[in-house]
């Protein structure tokens, strides 16, 4: 009996105990937290982070300082480097090249001036960037390509700025106005701009059209058998002669090219200046026309005859 009654009651008080130091505990938590709540506590807070938030303030304003001073330096360095290269009478596209590089290098060290002033150790991005070295060259090894292409280029020259080449591969052509660090730009006929990865210029082959200073002309025109060939030959010859951008040093030649199935293949051929090429072979090209239809010289075309025939019973 007494011993049932004990077990009753043990529990009992036990459980008072622990509802008793929960409240106390929480009590105290409490007053923990209305102490920290007190104006005297947050006065004494933003006095102990003033000095952080200050020192974080003023990395900032330097940074940001060294970030426009870098700008205007870097912008002054490729200033000068241009003349520089200018006076030494270096190639345009080595120019370009050169100062594309220099801006991607002195923007990265001036990235790395900024990072430093903000509290970032530069050291230990080194050693990020060194142990990431083998991906990052995975990633951009089209970069790298392409930034090999270009110094080849440069080395070998095979098209320099100002020329107009046709690139056989994919058939882009234009005349050459910059060569960068990983592009080459062009600029067609009709004012597009064609980009173009060196690596792909330096891996295919291409066409420089304006790398000589002058350009021969080949035209080939058809006359019918019917046709004089000896006086068409002479029209050609004083066509030629006429021709102003013509180069007289040079020789000109008018040909019986081929005998074809319906005309007689006739050539010429003559010099002129690269840049006269295309308004000479235009005005050769309708001068002929001209000279031919006043000589009644025909030049033959494809034509298509159709007869009827008449069966004679045709029902009404």
């Amino acid at each position: 009996m007494w011993f049932l009654l004990a077990n009753a009651i043990i529990p009992n008080s036990l459980l008072a105990k622990t509802e008793t130091e929960s409240v106390t505990d929480n009590l105290a938590e409490l007053e923990e937290l209305q102490k920290m709540a007190k104006p005297g506590m947050i006065k004494s807070y933003l006095e102990d982070a003033a000095p952080v938030l200050v020192d974080f303030a003023v990395r900032v304003l330097f940074a940001l300082i060294i970030y426009f001073v870098g700008k205007k330096l870097i912008k002054w360095i490729r200033k000068i480097l241009k003349r520089a290269l200018q006076r030494s009478a270096v190639d345009e596209g080595v120019c370009q090249f050169l100062d594309s590089a220099a801006k991607i290098f002195l923007y990265v060290v001036l990235a790395m001036a900024v990072i430093n002033q903000l509290g970032v150790a530069t050291t230990s991005m080194v050693a990020v960037l060194g142990s990431a070295g083998l991906a990052v060259g995975l990633a951009l090894q089209g970069s790298l390509a392409n930034f090999a292409g270009g110094v080849l280029i440069l080395w070998f020259k095979p098209f320099k700025v100002g020329d107009y080449i046709i690139e056989d591969t994919h058939k882009n052509e234009g005349t050459v106005t910059e060569i960068q660090i990983f592009y080459t730009k062009l600029l067609t006929v009709d004012n597009r701009t064609v980009v173009i990865p060196n690596g792909t210029l330096a891996n295919s082959s291409l066409t420089d059209v304006t790398h000589q200073d002058k350009r021969r002309v080949d035209l080939y025109v058809g006359i019918s058998y019917e046709a004089d060939t000896q006086t068409a030959k002479e029209i050609l010859s004083k066509i030629i002669e006429s021709e102003p951008a013509r180069l007289a040093e040079e020789e000109t030649v008018v040909f019986v090219d081929s005998l074809e199935d319906s005309s007689v293949r006739l050539g010429l051929r003559f010099w002129v200046a690269t840049h006269d090429y295309w308004n000479a072979r235009w005005r050769v090209t309708e001068e002929i026309k001209i000279k031919f239809d006043e000589n009644q010289i025909e030049i033959p075309y494809n034509q298509l005859t159709v007869s009827l025939k008449n069966s004679g019973n045709l029902e009404r």
